[in-house]
């Protein structure tokens, strides 16, 4: 979930590892308002550590290393259909390349900006895309994640609703989602806006109303402002380390003073920072001192959930990291310690059992 025009010129990377605990305390969410009993593990894209991001068996797994909230990202269909992949295009997530039926729909877009060539959501119908499967995005990272490329769907919004149901039944507690609409403007230019379909799953699986465990979140603040009045959950706005929202004059570091966040309270219910907005990194890439940010979001009654902690050694810490390879896993339980007890109110991880853990120990 990092910034997206930094994800489409850049990339991102991470990798697997075994599980280390499935224990998980009650976790707790009030719509439009803080509750502090406990801090939340977020299974970024389900357990994408584990497997290929964005499937049911990513999703599915997340849930039972102990993850209180599962994380779609949503982009839709040419039949207006939302589905759970990172961005629109698809040639890293899925084996669509590999099929000569489609090597006709590839084409290059202005996505938020940024040139991007490959193949897009916006031109299969779900049907085609149910032909397709995930693959791993970052194989020379996530090796092991490679095992399972070619096995899974891509999933609707809707089928991951009703396995959260399903989840919540067999393991006898209430999952939570939390959504992002991924590139708003884009997708309502093309005339797929993405806020209606999404209000009308969560209205049909009974989870757009007050107290529901359920999170919408955006990078953009204008389409948090305009499903406000029709979203009856929680909302969090999303910021980048650098930059603007997409066609916002408004730099994601005015969102974050008190005055900005004071001003984002009347529409939102949290923020999701760059974990570096929270601690910051020194010079020499160490884990620096923490900024007041959290102090600052919970004076203006926000929640904070920051993104993305990964237990690979490219993504922590230089003092946080463990030997050269910078695939192996480095001190990721120390880390997220250090960062829950700076007072966030949960945290996105690749690998949920290490959030568990981390929040267990701190």
């Amino acid at each position: 979930m990092a910034d997206r025009r930094q994800v489409l010129r850049m990339g991102a990377v991470a990798a697997a590892a075994p599980a280390l605990g499935t224990a998980v305390a009650p976790a707790v969410a009030q719509a439009h308002g803080r509750d502090t009993r406990t801090t939340e593990v977020f299974g970024h894209r389900g357990a994408s550590g584990y497997r290929p991001e964005h499937t049911l068996a990513s999703y599915e797994l997340a849930a039972r290393l102990g993850a209180d909230y599962l994380e779609p990202d949503l982009v839709a269909t040419k039949d207006h259909v939302l589905v759970c992949r990172h961005e629109p295009e698809i040639g890293g997530t899925t084996d669509v390349a590999t099929r000569p039926e489609f090597a006709g729909r590839k084409k290059t877009v202005l996505l938020d900006g940024v040139s991007v060539t490959g193949w897009f959501t916006e031109d299969f119908t779900l049907a085609e895309l149910k032909t397709l499967r995930a693959v791993e995005r970052l194989p020379a990272v996530r090796q092991h994640n490679t095992l399972y490329d070619g096995r899974f769907e891509v999933p609707t919004f809707a089928e991951l609703l009703a396995l959260r149901a399903k989840l919540s039944e067999e393991l006898d507690r209430d999952l939570g989602v939390i959504p992002e609409t991924k590139h708003p403007t884009y997708f309502r230019r093309l005339g797929l806006e993405l806020e209606t379909p999404l209000l009308r799953s969560l209205d049909r699986a009974g989870l757009n109303r007050r107290g529901a465990r359920v999170w919408i979140q955006s990078f953009e603040a204008a389409n948090l402002k305009a499903i406000r009045s029709r979203a009856r959950v929680n909302l969090v706005f999303l910021t980048s380390a650098a930059g603007s929202p997409f066609n916002d004059p408004k730099t994601y570091a005015e969102y974050l003073t008190p005055a900005g966040l004071k001003e984002l309270s009347q529409y939102v219910d949290g923020i999701g920072p760059d974990k570096s907005q929270v601690i910051p990194r020194n010079a020499d890439a160490t884990l620096g001192t923490p900024t007041s940010l959290v102090r600052d979001a919970h004076a203006a009654g926000l929640e904070v959930i920051p993104y993305t902690f990964r237990a690979e050694n490219q993504f922590l810490p230089a003092d946080y990291r463990v030997g050269t390879d910078p695939n192996a896993y480095g001190r990721a339980i120390d880390e997220q310690i250090t960062y829950l007890k700076t007072g966030i109110d949960g945290l996105f991880t690749d690998q949920p059992d290490i959030g568990v853990l981390a929040r267990k120990l701190r």
